[in-house]
């Protein structure tokens, strides 16, 4: 599997947002949509706040593949399920990033909801 460069995580992680598009069986990419990203040690992690009825997660489902925009890096990835032990640390991500935002903002994005669909951005050649 590629992984990322420090550069790449560095930008990405440090990226307020990200753009993500999913894509399609037909191999072209959905809209992309703008959601939080949080890094983890050397990996890069999203949650749909709105859980598994979000229209960009269920995109992801399909083919577990798409494309993410942040920091200036544009990347095909994979998407790959996330462990449910690592909930705890990638919550933890989630609020030290966004602590300045109110926490009605960040609360959904660590509820059960948003950590069942935690996804690692795993980055394709």
């Amino acid at each position: 599997m590629t992984t990322w460069t420090n550069e790449e995580l560095d930008a990405i992680g440090d990226a307020d947002e990200l753009r993500i598009a999913a894509l399609r069986p037909d191999g072209t990419l959905r809209n992309p949509v703008t959601i939080w990203v949080v890094r983890k040690d050397n990996e890069l992690y999203v949650r749909s706040v709105k859980g598994a009825v979000a229209g960009w997660y269920r995109g992801t489902q399909a083919t577990h593949q798409g494309h993410v925009q942040a920091g200036g890096i544009d990347k095909d990835v994979t998407f790959v399920d996330v462990d449910r032990g690592l909930d705890g640390p990638i919550d933890d991500a989630y609020r030290a990033k966004y602590r300045r935002f109110d926490a009605s903002y960040v609360d959904p994005m660590v509820a059960p909801a948003a950590q069942a669909t935690t996804l690692m951005l795993a980055p394709r050649p």
